[in-house]
């Protein structure tokens, strides 16, 4: 059997990581921008693992980490781009959990990462054509494919006896893969899809947008969206026109703010993120409210877990080197190995140190397959009395 073995002090050195250097870990989210207000949060989730590792003390011969963030902007490739760039060359990142939006994370993929031989390891990047871009064994993402996601929303809206619906994306990457991909499965299992139609972000007014959905109709308005943008702008046109009573919300429009924008006009409405009712979801939870946040804002924990995938890959390589530790993330990630979840950080370093193996389980039941992507788990709620409330997860 394989054991994932430490490299000694004089390989540390030869990679640049000796005893009490600063590892630098980019966060790249969109700090500005459709998302703006769920991504601190998915910042103090990957910053959480970093306080873990670097609590235990024990991380490369007594290495710190560092994280430093950069903002994504989530909708702009050349200003992530740019974003991406300052921390590669400036800051001198060692790798980067991020980006945060599919478009601007294959941005940073091809323009910043791979010349420079950086991995990257998104929380949140569910775009199918992800899976299949070229990316030199750099690229990870803890977010499963809207692949999966299209599936699984096909069967939620089956079961609840829609036969047809609308469907709104944002023009973009994300929203036209996962608009595809629901399309795709629901008429699969047998539903009519009446109509796919794009909508872009930071318009004041969406009443032809809606209009269109409108005359076309359907049993509810699927809205694959930006819960701080033009996903809300179709929400409440919709509403205040009477065109739809009742809206699908995946993951993209999952946000306190969305409800707290709209109102009781919500009610009623469902959706599902990505999550998972493992012991690790639990405890991030309690990690989260004790560090301030909430740690059942989206891709919190999916954060957190590529922190930790990073890190203890970089633990286990005995390098900061991206060409030493790539190879290490799926096997850290699954199975075989004593299983690590959360606020174990410290005991997976002592044993990758003892050249054990582990298998990082994490805060969603991780689980990378094919080209470095979660296998997924989700989360279906229905929004009641003006809260998320779980209904079951797949």
């Amino acid at each position: 059997m394989k054991k994932l073995l430490l490299a000694s002090a004089a390989t540390l050195a030869l990679a640049g990581t000796a005893s009490a250097d600063e590892v630098k870990i980019g966060i790249i989210f969109g700090f500005t921008g459709p998302l703006e207000s769920i991504t601190p949060a998915m910042a103090g989730g990957a910053e959480l693992a970093i306080a873990e590792i670097n609590a235990a003390g024990t991380f490369m011969n007594g290495a710190t980490v560092t994280p430093v963030r950069g903002d994504s902007t989530c909708v702009d490739a050349a200003a992530a781009t740019a974003t991406a760039e300052r921390l590669v060359t400036s800051d001198k990142v060692h790798a980067i959990v991020g980006a945060d939006c599919s478009g601007v994370s294959g941005a940073i993929l091809q323009n910043v990462a791979r010349p420079n031989g950086i991995v990257m390891i998104s929380p949140s990047s569910t775009s199918p054509a992800l899976s299949s871009a070229e990316d030199d064994g750099l690229f990870f993402r803890t977010a499963p494919s809207d692949a999966r996601q299209g599936e699984v929303i096909a069967e939620v809206l089956k079961e609840r006896g829609m036969n047809s619906v609308a469907i709104s994306y944002t023009n973009n990457d994300y929203g036209k893969g996962l608009a595809d991909s629901i399309q795709a499965a629901f008429q699969a299992a047998g539903g009519t899809v009446t109509i796919v139609a794009a909508h872009d972000d930071g318009k004041s007014d969406y009443s032809a947008e809606v209009a269109a959905l409108a005359s076309a109709g359907g049993d509810m308005l699927v809205v694959a969206g930006y819960v701080d943008q033009g996903g809300r702008g179709i929400i409440q046109a919709s509403i205040d026109t009477g065109a739809f009573e009742t809206f699908f919300l995946p993951d993209g429009m999952y946000g306190e703010s969305l409800i707290a924008a709209i109102g009781p006009e919500l009610n009623g409405s469902f959706g599902t993120v990505p999550g998972t009712d493992s012991p690790g979801a639990a405890t991030i939870q309690e990690m989260a409210a004790a560090a301030g946040f909430d740690g059942t804002s989206s891709y919190v924990a999916e954060s957190y877990d590529a922190a930790a995938l990073i890190l203890l890959a970089m633990h286990a390589a005995g390098s900061t080197a991206s060409a030493d530790f790539k190879d290490r993330i799926m096997e850290i990630a699954n199975e075989p190995g004593e299983k690590i979840y959360p606020g174990e950080l410290g005991k997976a370093l002592e044993l990758l140190a003892a050249g054990e193996q582990i298998d990082y389980v994490g805060a969603i039941d991780v689980d990378l397959i094919g080209p470095g992507e979660s296998a997924g788990n989700f989360r279906e709620y229905t929004i009641t009395d003006g809260a998320f409330v779980t209904d079951r997860f797949r």
